[in-house]
């Protein structure tokens, strides 16, 4: 059991890479808080994991609200007396807009979940694990996190900063036994796609992105980024922190 008796917190678990980590590591002994904003579909989730052996519990809420970030891992504090891993795994496309046709509204709400969220989760998860002696953090990222041409300006400028925090959050804490290291897919198999209405989307930023995909090599599956969210979450990276790892196939391999 590589996370026996370890207490993590997922965001965006109802589905995709987060619903593929919660069963990956409730299977490794640990006890998992599952959060999404999709409060049905994490109730089923959370049901089918449980109805499997699994320990983990439901705490739905939007993690671009800062009280309800706040609010999920204090969930964890408050229950087990803990946390070991946090994972923040949910995030949203923008329209594919290039700078130029951006509006507000989408620049405010891909930031708000894809790095104002981390940004809250970490800040109060920083501050327990600084109690008891470590943790692991692991953030998704994306190919759009290392690259620009993989998505539209919002949510590109989202995962660069994101890469930004995982760094500078590494270097800070790295004497104290906190880690965070970020995952960057490529093409991956989930619902994200939701998020990004195909009456919404810039055709122009969209036709720009696709050029960049077709040199995707291969596509993934949410497990192959659960297998390495659970390596990361692990004993068994202890000394890996501050890592953006591609995984996509070789895509950045260009």
């Amino acid at each position: 059991m590589r996370l026996q008796d370890k207490v993590v917190v997922i965001t965006g678990a109802s589905s995709g890479m987060g619903l593929a980590m919660a069963k990956r590591f409730t299977k490794e002994g640990a006890t998992v808080i599952a959060s999404d904003i999709n409060e049905a579909r994490l109730n089923e989730a959370v049901t089918a994991i449980k109805q499997d052996g699994g320990k983990i519990e439901a705490f739905p809420g939007n993690i671009a609200e800062q009280a309800s970030a706040e609010a999920l891992v204090e969930r964890a504090i408050q229950s087990y007396g803990r946390l070991d891993v946090l994972c923040n795994n949910a995030g949203i496309m923008d329209y594919m807009q290039g700078v130029g046709e951006l509006s507000d509204d989408v620049w405010q709400r891909v930031l708000a979940v894809n790095l104002n969220g981390p940004m809250y989760t970490m800040r109060r998860a920083v501050k327990q694990m600084l109690e008891q002696g470590g943790g692991s953090i692991i953030n998704i990222a994306s190919t759009a996190g290392i690259s620009g041409g993989a998505a539209g300006a919002a949510y590109t400028a989202s995962k660069h900063a994101l890469v930004g925090l995982t760094k500078n959050t590494a270097w800070m804490y790295a004497k104290k036994g906190i880690r965070c290291n970020a995952i960057c897919p490529g093409g991956t198999a989930t619902n994200i796609a939701e998020s990004m209405p195909q009456d919404k989307l810039d055709m122009t930023g969209a036709a720009r992105a696709g050029e960049f995909a077709t040199m995707i090599p291969g596509y993934l599956e949410s497990d192959d980024i659960a297998n390495l969210a659970l390596f990361l979450a692990s004993d068994e990276s202890r000394k890996i922190n501050g890592a953006i790892i591609p995984a996509d196939a070789g895509w950045k391999a260009l």
